[in-house]
């Protein structure tokens, strides 16, 4: 089987879409790690085991979140490979790595799905204890 050759436009249009996906992450890192402050500033004056399993959840979704921005890096990198790579007509190489790219893109979207469903069930913990109450 053999492919159609890629353009060199073709893997330069990822460089913005994980530009901006790594700003989101690490926004997202950054967010967590300042509530992760707070709680622990909780967690040790009042040793409330609501907030440990809190901050259980944020353990969890900063590696997610750590693990996610690897994958993007790597994606670009695997982009930049590939674009050089295809400069230089080494068509073969550059859709190998063009296709790992996508693959390593994928895993950290797909990390990124798993973490935004850590984040509701963090809220969900947070306002258990609320009774809603309907007027």
């Amino acid at each position: 089987m053999t492919l159609p050759e890629l353009p060199l436009s073709t893997p330069s249009l990822l460089f913005p879409a994980i530009s901006l996906l790594m700003l989101a992450y690490t926004n997202r890192f950054l967010g967590l790690a300042n509530v992760v402050r707070g709680l622990h500033a909780s967690w040790q004056s009042t040793q409330e085991p609501m907030l440990l399993k809190q901050i259980q959840n944020m353990r969890k979704r900063i590696q997610i979140i750590k693990h996610m921005q690897s994958l993007g890096v790597l994606s670009l990198m695997f982009c930049v490979v590939s674009t050089t790579l295809i400069f230089f007509d080494r068509q073969t190489g550059g859709q190998i790595t063009f296709g790992m790219s996508l693959l390593l893109m994928l895993g950290s979207l797909t990390l990124s799905l798993v973490e935004i469903q850590m984040s509701g069930t963090a809220l969900d913990l947070q306002l258990r204890d609320v009774k809603c109450r309907e007027e």
